[in-house]
């Protein structure tokens, strides 16, 4: 890495760390990291509990009116807080590294997977103009809203998140660098238990029903779920979301759409359709579980829509300019 002066730096550094993101390896990713800042004004904050960082990213904001970098280190469920907390806030730039186990965020738009590497380009482009994204907003019953940065679904995948999250055998595998095997095991197991659905979609005003539906996902970029390519045209830059729903198709058939999608292959299935739109609703026949950023956020009906270009992120020019 470059070595940066401080005095370079014009932009406040706040890093929200979530230190046990990947089972505890987030920690040592981290202090690696903190030796390169030695002479870089910054503080830390590290979260404590489920939704600890969007507290943090909120105190942050409102702490100075002065232009400020709030920084998540963790995985998706980390920059999801961060960005929750402090999106309303003009005058905050976010930037993210990589820690977690899925890291979707960082493939989506187009980061580094390796942590140092997005150390480095938050140090080099802090100064320069920060690139501006789309953002989904989700509204529910009661007080059921929040924003989600890379998907939102309902259906099969929303209970394969619950109950994977809910599950000790995650923190195991997690240990191991084998995390995303456990997706892979509830997957399994609701094949054989999952009830498909009657499923009413509303898109910009124009409504569609659907029979048998297995899953909905409403994409912002094009990876979930630790690297399947679920919605392989979305854009986190062209102010609209693209939205896959898989229906009508047997239980064995839908295992095979899910070991396509990993490539992005599922869209040439007739059973699974997709549309772009910015104004969705969902409603279901009867309440089924709901995901945004692989977080579980609560049942169905919900009402998502886009804020284009609503916030901004440090990404490296370089990246941007050869189309990376």
């Amino acid at each position: 890495m470059n070595k940066i002066n401080s005095f370079e730096i014009v932009k406040k550094l706040i890093f929200i760390v979530n230190r046990e993101a990947k089972n505890g390896f987030s920690r040592k990713i981290w202090y690696n990291i903190e030796r390169k800042l030695d002479d870089i004004p910054h503080d830390v904050y590290f979260t404590e509990k489920k939704g600890h960082a969007t507290l943090l990213a909120k105190q942050a904001a409102e702490s100075t009116n002065d232009p400020l970098i709030i920084i998540a280190v963790g995985g998706d469920g980390t920059i999801h807080e961060v960005l929750n907390g402090a999106l309303q806030y003009s005058h905050i730039t976010f930037g993210y590294i990589p820690t977690g186990s899925g890291n979707d965020f960082a493939k989506g738009f187009e980061l580094p997977r390796n942590p140092e590497a997005c150390l480095e380009i938050i140090l080099r482009e802090v100064n320069n103009i920060s690139h501006q994204f789309d953002i989904g907003f989700y509204q529910g019953n009661d007080e059921q809203n929040g924003y989600f940065v890379n998907s939102l679904g309902a259906g099969v995948d929303a209970s394969i998140v619950y109950k994977a999250n809910k599950s000790p055998l995650k923190k195991w595998l997690n240990y191991f660098s084998l995390g995303n095997i456990i997706y892979a095991i509830y997957l399994i197991a609701e094949l054989f238990h999952y009830k498909p659905n009657m499923l009413e979609l509303t898109i910009d005003q124009k409504k569609y029903t659907f029979e048998k539906t297995w899953f909905i996902t409403i994409s912002n970029q094009p990876y979930y779920g630790g690297g399947m390519q679920i919605a392989p045209l979305a854009d986190p830059k062209d102010g609209a979301f693209s939205i896959v729903v898989v229906h009508q198709l047997s239980r064995w058939k839908l295992l095979f759409v899910f070991m396509s999608v990993f490539s992005g292959k599922h869209l040439n299935f007739k059973e699974v359709t997709e549309y772009k739109g910015t104004d969705i609703k969902i409603d279901v026949d009867r309440p089924i579980l709901l995901h945004a950023d692989g977080e579980n956020i609560g049942h169905t009906p919900i009402h998502v829509k886009m804020s284009a270009r609503k916030w901004k992120l440090i990404q490296s020019s370089v990246a941007v300019s050869e189309g990376k």
